[in-house]
């Protein structure tokens, strides 16, 4: 497994050296990277390609990866695909105003992995599922009910609560 705190580190500061227009394009191919320790990804696979401006570097970043989730109904880990796409400018330090976040620092080296992580955990769905028309957990006994059935039915809807039903239904 690759350490997060090398796997990302770019060593940068020789393109801030550049004239206005070069571009340096670093390609990434990782089996397994932790980025912190509820995400680990999985055939992480991308590239950053950056550019000089006038005003700094132009980072514009495309990453895919898996990382391994639980199924929000049934709870049965599989594996989340991840994209991400995503561009940052990082301003020079002699341009830098009081608004800027992201300084070309004086190493000349710029840690991916955190922004890395941060747009890789915007992409993940609030509840995977290991497929549309996945069944769920029992609610009495707790078994699968993608694995068979467990012999209980589901209980009758409260009356006072029917009308929500038909809307779920479609039958208006």
């Amino acid at each position: 497994m690759s350490r997060p705190d090398l796997a990302l580190l770019l060593e940068i500061g020789f393109i801030a050296h550049e004239g206005v227009g070069y571009r340096r394009v670093f390609d990434f191919d990782y089996p397994e990277l932790r980025l912190d320790d509820e995400l680990v990804l999985q055939n992480l696979t991308g590239e950053i390609r950056i550019s000089r401006t006038t005003n700094g570097l132009l980072t514009q970043s495309h990453f895919e990866a898996t990382t391994e989730v639980s199924c929000g109904r049934c709870l049965t880990a599989m594996a989340q695909p991840l994209a991400c796409k995503f561009s940052e400018l990082f301003t020079l330090p002699n341009l830098a105003d009081a608004d800027t976040e992201l300084i070309v620092p004086y190493d000349g080296k710029i840690d991916f992995a955190p922004l890395l992580r941060d747009y890789m955990l915007l992409e993940m769905p609030i509840s995977s599922l290991c497929r549309a028309d996945c069944k769920g957990l029992c609610p009495e006994c707790g078994a699968n009910r993608n694995e068979g059935d467990c012999g209980h039915e589901d209980r009758p809807i409260d009356p006072r609560l029917s009308v929500l039903k038909s809307l779920l239904d479609g039958n208006n």
